[in-house]
């Protein structure tokens, strides 16, 4: 009977010892994982809502509506000019609104991108790119980090990760590498496994990732890539475009203009729809992502499409049959997605009305 009580006992520390591992491991703060998530746009970036419109755009309701449709992440874009006034000093109801986004998404069970989308010094959009000619204004970009990671390490590493800058546009690729590098150091200063998504140069495009240099033995970065290929469809007259013009047929998949619609055209914009890609199917689209994938393999990181959508002015056929075909190359090589956007011109949410055809494609048909 001694014996059987010995043996209980010695179980039971075995136990409490196992349980008390697992509960370590428990509290350990888990990898940033997502799948299914969209941008929440022109809120606090690119727009000129504040006061009460700012913060009646993006609620507390929204984020429960996206967590309720199956999303497990959102992506929040944010401006220098909104976050910080000329002078560096932080705007406080901007970042009040930020970490109300992030307290409602933890409250909801979705994880949070936080991308540095646009910078006085620099626009994805616009020539003049002081960003990489100017000493002062790499300091003012390292800066930000410094002040976004002061206020956000406060947050799980599971439940945010930072997205170092939206579509950098580099002459010299070696220039965001090197900015890379040092804003990857300013961030482990004082949080040292906190997830860092990197893109490519040249607006997040996969065919760049060739030139992309990743800091050494960090194991806690996910790559992101971007995707709005073929523009013909995916920006159908889209007024901020050089191709706005063109109001023929556009189809996909396979020959995206036909020859008839071709001959149609003349002058400067028969050269722009010549020069665009004019044949696009899945598998143009798988090899389109090769050089990401292929990328994100050797270095044995996870793969992030961060942007991708298209302009509803096209036929829904033709956007449908899109959105099916990137979403399944997507699926095939595992690689975690935000749509652009939430409430914006491409959006699951247009007008107040929701894209239900779309919303089903994305959530699962």
């Amino acid at each position: 009977m001694n014996k059987l009580i010995i043996s209980c006992f010695v179980l039971l520390v075995l136990m409490s010892g196992i349980s008390g591992e697992a509960s370590a491991q428990k509290k350990k703060d888990p990898s940033f994982t997502m799948h299914k998530g969209t941008n929440i746009s022109h809120w606090l970036s690119q727009s000129q809502r504040r006061g009460a419109e700012r913060r009646a755009f993006f609620t507390e309701r929204d984020v429960r509506y996206l967590a309720g449709l199956g999303f497990d992440h959102i992506r929040i874009p944010v401006d220098e000019e909104q976050l910080w006034d000329e002078q560096g000093n932080k705007q406080r109801e901007a970042f009040s609104l930020l970490h109300n986004a992030i307290q409602w998404s933890q409250r909801a069970g979705l994880n949070v991108i936080v991308d540095l989308h646009i910078l006085r010094s620099h626009h994805f959009n616009e020539g003049q790119r002081p960003l990489w000619t100017e000493a002062k204004e790499q300091e003012r970009f390292l800066q930000c980090w410094e002040d976004l990671s002061k206020e956000l390490k406060r947050y799980p590493n599971a439940l945010v990760a930072y997205e170092l800058m939206n579509e950098p546009v580099a002459d010299d690729p070696e220039d965001w590498n090197q900015l890379i590098e040092k804003s990857v150091a300013v961030i482990r200063k004082n949080e040292p496994e906190r997830t860092i998504v990197i893109g490519s140069n040249l607006w997040n495009k996969p065919q760049t990732f060739k030139d992309l240099r990743v800091p050494e033995e960090d194991p806690n970065l996910i790559l992101s890539f971007h995707m709005y290929e073929p523009m013909l469809v995916t920006h159908y007259k889209a007024s901020w475009t050089d191709i706005k013009e063109y109001d023929g047929k556009v189809n996909y998949p396979g020959t995206i203009v036909p020859e008839e619609e071709l001959k149609k055209l003349s002058g400067e914009m028969e050269n722009l729809i010549r020069n665009q890609d004019l044949f696009y199917d899945k598998v143009t689209i798988e090899h389109h992502f090769n050089k990401a994938i292929r990328k994100a393999n050797e270095l044995g990181l996870p793969l992030h499409c961060g942007e991708w959508g298209v302009y509803p002015t096209v036929a829904d056929e033709v956007r449908f049959a899109w959105y099916r075909d990137v979403l399944e190359v997507l699926d095939k090589y595992k690689i975690a997605w935000s749509t652009w956007d939430y409430k914006g011109g491409f959006g699951i949410i247009r007008n107040g009305e929701e894209d239900k055809p779309l919303i089903q494609i994305l959530i699962g048909e």
